[in-house]
């Protein structure tokens, strides 16, 4: 009977055990899976109750065998006093010897139980404080949030009555938000859109008028009246067919293998460290270098071919400003790390034919990874820029900032831009999924004429109502005034509207003061292209990249399509592909000591060790040279010539063996 009972409530305690651990296991998810609603935590505490009962069961299981055990011993002892036949004597020392047995397992039985019952219990304690703490973590969040909200209403109600606002209290604005969407207030005039102030700058609102109303500066400064209609370039900058190309370009690359690898065990080491001098396998490498993502740059020149035909300058403006965001739009989804050129390194695109233009590209440092970048196109534009990676490690993300000044210059006017880049930031490096993010403010300028473009990229915030990855910005001409606003996102698009009348409004509640812009409607400069079938198998790689390691004939002995480690990584063969990499910095590294070498030599017994590395340092770029920039003030490489003349020739005699 003890036994019957024992094994039904074992049974019933393991029957019902089951579905606990299962749920226990499902809530240990992802830190982005919704938080626990109240029945999750009724089903948790159901769930310590009915174990604190089962724990009461194992117990009762456990006095109830030690209880009957030593019951059935005295018994056994009372029989081998008595006086019994010899053969009834033998049954009853075998009997005996089985008591004796059982007595032995049940008492590691109870043994073993009064340890689970102790390890249980104080587990259970552990579970319940930390249940108990997590429950006022969540209650203390929800007071945050609720605060938050609170003062964000407040916030809103004291903004909309501020001075200087419009007298139709049913209109809106949305703070930090360049366009405001139409579908949020049913009550708002459908012509009109409002443009808020970028930090760091003048700070605007932006009020949409149409074409046929004729506003006159009053207590403001007005801007002369343009047709808009006859901007006949900004309104097909953006409707651009790719065409026909008479060499056929592959589509597809092969489909990314399924390999799996915590990045965390390899860079939990390296915080704050230099990200080119972290020794990564090419698991979270894409296949393509550094080299050929600056080339990809170039994706939307067509909005530059446009610029070429634009008459007025701070139009131009527009054009060059979309297509410096639409470098972005390319790095939404890639969250994979390119290749580290090695030094020498070149990459060419001849794209004459197809795109009207020939860009090559080459690394000419190592530490820091710095790249040299030449672009003529045939429609009357070239482009160079030297860019140097710094990157830094913090644990949680990692910045990305690219130093160095984009140059622009179209031939027929003169107009010469120059910019930088913003900084891009990877999230999420412990836990999570990865994404990316662009931030800061870029300004653009036209040295010829001194006009300008003032554009933010917003970073993103949990907290705000604004829409992810926005850009916003303002160009204006020499003398400050205001022509154009600016606005959409880096990965999307971007559109720009013009300016009929500018006035100052009062002071708002922080004390600045703010310039009301009314506008025409908006006109789209620049829209991205779909991404190709499958592009989530292929690194989401866009038409363009999928070309770019796509093996040419002619190309310098340098060129990344060539890099071994690449090329396996591309067809899949990862284990391969590390060891090829490990060679090629390992090359690498033996063709530095060997420049140090050579320094140390050269210089005799004077040359320290210190001003050796740093000669060796010192590589001589092959195909551009160092000089002093005049607009910057900075050394930047440019593009000396002869690469074109010797893909002509097939003299590569100059190239190093760098593969």
């Amino acid at each position: 009977m003890c036994l019957n009972l024992m094994g039904h409530l074992c049974l019933r305690s393991y029957q019902q055990s089951v579905p606990i651990s299962i749920t226990w296991q499902d809530d240990s998810g992802d830190d982005d899976e919704e938080t626990a609603s109240p029945a999750d935590k009724s089903e948790l505490q159901h769930t310590l109750k009915n174990l604190s009962l089962k724990l009461d069961d194992l117990s009762t299981c456990n006095d109830l065998i030690a209880k009957h055990g030593a019951a059935l011993q005295r018994s056994l002892n009372e029989l081998d006093n008595l006086r019994i036949p010899s053969e009834s004597g033998e049954k009853l020392k075998v009997v005996n010897e089985r008591a004796t047995l059982f007595r032995i397992t049940s008492n590691a039985m109870i043994n073993a139980c009064k340890d689970f019952l102790e390890l249980a219990e104080t587990h259970s304690r552990k579970w319940q404080r930390a249940l108990q703490y997590e429950q006022e973590q969540r209650v203390h969040l929800e007071e945050t949030i609720e605060q938050l909200a609170k003062q964000h209403n407040s916030l809103e109600r004291a903004f909309r009555s501020a001075p200087g606002r419009p007298p139709n209290p049913n209109k809106s604005f949305s703070e930090g938000s360049l366009l405001t969407s139409k579908g949020e207030d049913s009550e708002e005039d459908e012509d009109t859109e409002y443009f808020d102030a970028m930090e760091d700058s003048t700070s605007f609102i932006t009020v949409i008028t149409q074409p046929k109303e004729d506003r006159k500066a009053e207590g403001g400064t007005g801007t002369s009246s343009v047709d808009w209609s006859s901007d006949n370039v900004l309104d097909s900058a953006s409707f651009v067919s790719k065409g026909s190309s008479k060499v056929k370009r592959r589509i597809r690359i092969p489909d990314k293998p399924n390999y799996s690898l915590n990045l965390w065990s390899i860079m939990k080491n390296c915080i704050g460290r230099e990200l080119s001098k972290i020794p990564m396998p090419v698991n979270f490498n894409e296949p393509l270098s550094m080299l050929q993502r600056l080339t990809e740059d170039l994706e939307y020149h067509h909005l530059l071919d446009k610029a070429v035909h634009c008459a007025n300058s701070v139009e131009q403006m527009c054009l060059v400003a979309a297509f410096s965001v639409s470098s972005y739009s390319t790095t939404v989804h890639r969250i994979a790390k390119p290749f580290n050129p090695m030094l020498g390194e070149t990459f060419e695109l001849d794209r004459m034919e197809e795109m009207g233009l020939r860009s090559l590209c080459e690394q000419v440092s190592h530490h820091p990874p710095s790249a040299a970048h030449y672009v003529f196109s045939k429609h009357g534009w070239s482009l160079w820029q030297e860019i140097t990676i710094a990157s830094k490690f913090r644990g949680k993300y990692i910045s990305i900032m690219p130093l160095g000044a984009i140059h622009l210059e179209f031939q027929a006017s003169g107009n010469h831009y120059v910019w930088r880049k913003s900084t891009s930031t990877v999230h999420n490096i412990i836990v999570g999924k990865l994404w990316i993010d662009q931030s800061g403010d870029i300004e653009i300028v036209n040295h010829k004429t001194n006009d300008r473009c003032q554009l933010k990229f917003v970073p993103y915030s949990y907290f705000s109502k604004e829409a992810p990855r926005k850009v916003t910005g303002v160009v204006s001409d020499s003398q400050g005034k205001a022509h154009y606003v600016l606005s959409g996102s880096w990965d999307e698009q971007m559109e720009c509207s013009k300016i009929v009348h500018s006035s100052s409004s009062s002071s708002s509640s922080d004390g600045k003061q703010k310039t009301v812009y009314q506008t025409l409607p908006a006109k789209l400069l620049w829209k991205k292209y779909p991404l190709p079938e499958n592009a989530e198998n292929m690194y989401y790689f866009s038409e363009l990249a999928l070309t770019l390691n796509e093996l040419e004939e002619g190309v310098a002995p340098t060129d990344s399509r060539l890099r071994p480690d690449q090329r396996l990584m591309e067809k899949g063969r990862w284990d391969e592909a590390n060891t090829e990499k490990q060679r090629l910095e390992e090359k690498q590294r033996l063709s530095r000591r060997r420049r140090m070498e050579s320094c140390m030599s050269g210089h005799g017994q004077g040359c320290t060790i210190e001003e050796a590395e740093k000669e060796s340092d010192g590589y001589m770029p092959l195909w551009f040279e160092k000089r002093l920039d005049p607009l910057t003030g900075e050394t930047a490489c440019i593009y000396k010539g002869g690469y074109w003349e010797a893909k002509e020739r097939q003299d590569w005699h100059m190239c190093p063996n760098i593969f």
